[in-house]
């Protein structure tokens, strides 16, 4: 019973880390309407939208603003972005749309 316990605890620490970071990117869409009806890739991350809001999972490693401006130029602008888990500021995200 106990070697089931500890397996049991070990598969939870194992699958933790990959489940929180599935949702650590996002963007809130300025307008709904121009979000994507499908799964969308943009650099490697796989984009679903619901609505204004979208998440992401995967991507290649690249700084926020940068995945922001990629993001904007296929689904428009945006009014919040998180990306791998950096979430960009009101200063930020004026660039990111700009």
């Amino acid at each position: 019973m106990r070697a089931l316990f500890i397996a049991a605890a070990l598969f939870a620490a194992a699958t933790t880390p990959a489940l929180a970071q599935s949702a650590a990117s996002s963007a809130v869409l300025a307008d709904a309407a121009r979000a994507p009806a499908g799964r969308t890739i943009i650099d490697g991350a796989a984009w679903r939208c619901d609505g204004a809001t979208c998440i992401a999972t995967g991507g290649t490693n690249q700084p926020a603003p940068r995945a922001c401006r990629r993001v904007v130029a296929r689904f428009g602008a945006v009014t919040a972005f998180t990306y791998k888990g950096v979430e960009l500021d009101a200063e930020q995200l004026a660039a990111c749309n700009a």
